[in-house]
């Protein structure tokens, strides 16, 4: 994770990434992190295997971590046009 984020700029990405999953994904992401299911109970719910239910978890977690752990990128506008950074 990065240091040299603030909480805001953080709680943002996470917001940001958990948006950004698959309907199925974030579900189980947030049952199992909000709710405390566990992964059989997921399965019945689902008509996923447990197996495959945390597969789905695994995946989330990482979609997380990418986002946090990712380096700050400028807007686009800014890299496909650095020459408008310098205008006033």
């Amino acid at each position: 994770m990065r240091e040299d984020l603030t909480d805001a700029e953080m709680l943002a990405r996470l917001e940001r990434a958990v948006r950004r999953m698959p309907r199925l994904q974030r579900e189980i992401f947030l049952a199992i992190g909000l709710h405390d299911l566990s992964y059989p109970e997921l399965a019945e719910r689902t008509g996923l295997s447990a197996r495959e239910v945390e597969r789905q978890f695994a995946n989330s977690l990482l979609s997380i971590h990418h986002a946090l752990d990712a380096p700050r990128r400028e807007p686009i506008w800014k890299r496909l046009f650095p020459w408008l950074k310098d205008r006033k």
